[in-house]
């Protein structure tokens, strides 16, 4: 039967039984989400990559040592040890994540935005900056699950199981986020009427 046909509790045992391309399966189908969840939160390409690997390197060594409990999802259970590994190296560099965007890597180049015209593609350009500026003014954990939701498309469930809190504080930051966006843009076009 082909890797690719089987579920990730399936690849998980396969790999245990010694098939390398189980693994690599399972890397494939859920790097992209782990890898752009590390990035938003680090913003550094180099240390996103070194986060990475290491949150391989920790899922192969748990997996061999038999500690990985196949009841839950392979893929929340991997976020979170990336999401762990993210805070401990702030905690180690006593620092908070930012959410803007670099030179290198912009959250919303992995978005489908449908060909439109000059105009068209100028203002979205604009108004993605703008969200991206007002994202990163809310307050961290408010941030956290406005990134985790909508650049990571994580459900709220998920959002809740990683941040460890209940779903209902995930909602409620959400609110909070989208009702602090929605008064920083009034204030904002307030401010610019009156200019």
């Amino acid at each position: 039967m082909k890797v690719q046909m089987l579920n990730d509790k399936e690849l998980i045992f396969k790999y245990l039984e010694g098939n390398e391309q189980a693994f690599e399966e399972l890397l494939n189908r859920h790097k992209n989400k782990i890898y752009t969840q590390i990035y938003l939160f680090v913003k550094d390409q180099a240390l996103a990559e070194d986060i990475f690997q290491d949150v391989f390197i920790k899922i192969i060594d748990t997996l061999r040592k038999g500690k990985y409990n196949p009841e839950g999802k392979f893929v929340q259970w991997a976020m979170r040890i990336s999401y762990n590994m993210c805070v401990d190296h702030f905690r180690r560099n006593k620092r908070r994540p930012s959410m803007a965007p670099t030179e290198s890597f912009d959250i919303f180049d992995i978005l489908h935005v449908s060909d439109d015209n000059a105009e068209t593609n100028m203002i979205k350009s604009e108004t993605h900056t703008r969200i991206k500026q007002l994202i990163d003014e809310l307050p961290p954990e408010q941030r956290e699950v406005v990134v985790l939701r909508h650049y990571a498309d994580m459900s709220f469930k998920e959002i809740a199981k990683l941040t460890r809190v209940s779903i209902n504080t995930a909602l409620g930051r959400m609110r909070y986020a989208l009702i602090n966006i929605r008064k920083m843009i009034e204030e904002r076009e307030i401010s610019l009427q009156n200019s």
